[in-house]
């Protein structure tokens, strides 16, 4: 595999972000081992998860998938080799929100499950439009010269408050959001392309795409007449039921059979294709689904090919 070492801020990492929240949900402890060990052989050095994950589960409170990091982390000891993401801000079965002590707390919890005493990339996962700007940023200030983290980030956040909050850290010279992930795929590009997406090109930030399959919509897998056995499939098999889906399923197959590759990587590599983006947000239950994942960050898509994808998902 080339090297295709992306930069968010000071982090160096792999095009391909590792998603934990099927840690602890889809994947059980000894599965979620073995998914990050083939991951990070095969050169993956990025991973991703929340405080929040993976709370709708039944019996689970939420920091699941935190735990089964943490202890992959002590087994292995190789914290110091994986750019860590999590996440503050959602709760469970209330958002916790983004409260200068509700996010002091957030990050004193997610550290004691990891096992570690930094985080690389710290989101909030949600906004939280009841607290002001300054004090969202101002508190992450703290934590970053506190050394518990070590760039910081949004997501799910609307393009006017993220224009507030990056001008508020330049002007007052605080730590600045580096990145930025937000729901995007080929099926759904109206949750990024417009006025978020020019901030995010206006401010340098990189983004990492989540819902990067559309809930495994973008595999393949999920063609009409067939009954796909996941926790995902309602989510998914909606989009068979629009021109769109259908349309971008006929140019996904016609891409693939060009690459004699999977449609999962050609929606991948459609994604590393677009401004800003640096690394697409997948998870995997199980090893099996891992080389179509990882094969996107060697995939160059042809311009023609970009264009049919594109025109399909208009």
């Amino acid at each position: 595999m080339a090297d295709n070492t992306q930069k968010i801020g000071d982090l160096s990492i792999f095009p391909l972000s590792l998603g934990g929240n099927v840690f602890g949900w889809t994947a059980n402890e000894a599965e979620s081992f073995r998914v990050l060990d083939a991951y990070v052989a095969a050169g993956g050095n990025f991973i991703d998860t929340a405080d929040v994950y993976s709370a709708w589960v039944p019996g689970n409170e939420g920091g699941e998938s935190e735990t089964i990091l943490g202890n992959w982390f002590a087994s292995r000891g190789n914290r110091s080799d994986i750019v860590l993401a999590t996440k503050v801000g959602a709760g469970v079965p209330e958002p916790r929100g983004l409260t200068s002590s509700a996010i002091k707390s957030g990050v004193e919890e997610s550290l004691q499950r990891l096992r570690t005493d930094y985080i690389d990339l710290y989101y909030t996962h949600y906004d939280d439009p009841s607290v002001p700007v300054e004090e969202i940023i101002t508190t992450l200030d703290e934590l970053v010269r506190e050394g518990k983290v070590r760039e910081i980030a949004a997501s799910n956040v609307g393009a006017d408050r993220l224009e507030a909050q990056l001008t508020f850290s330049t002007r007052e010279n605080l730590a600045r959001y580096v990145a930025l992930q937000p729901h995007y795929n080929l099926v759904s590009r109206d949750t990024f392309e417009g006025e978020l997406s020019e901030v995010a090109a206006r401010h340098d930030l990189a983004t990492i795409p989540y819902y990067s399959l559309a809930s495994g919509f973008l595999t393949g897998k999920y063609r009409p007449g067939t009954a796909v056995d996941s926790p995902r499939s309602t989510g998914a098999a909606k989009h068979l039921e629009t021109e769109r889906g259908q349309k971008v399923l006929a140019a996904l197959d016609d891409v693939a059979a060009n690459h004699r590759t999977e449609p999962a990587t050609v929606a991948l590599a459609w994604l590393l294709a677009q401004p800003t983006v640096v690394a697409p947000l997948a998870s995997a239950s199980s090893t099996d689904q891992l080389p179509a994942l990882l094969a996107s960050v060697d995939l160059e898509l042809t311009q023609p090919e970009l264009d049919l994808l594109t025109s399909a998902s208009d």
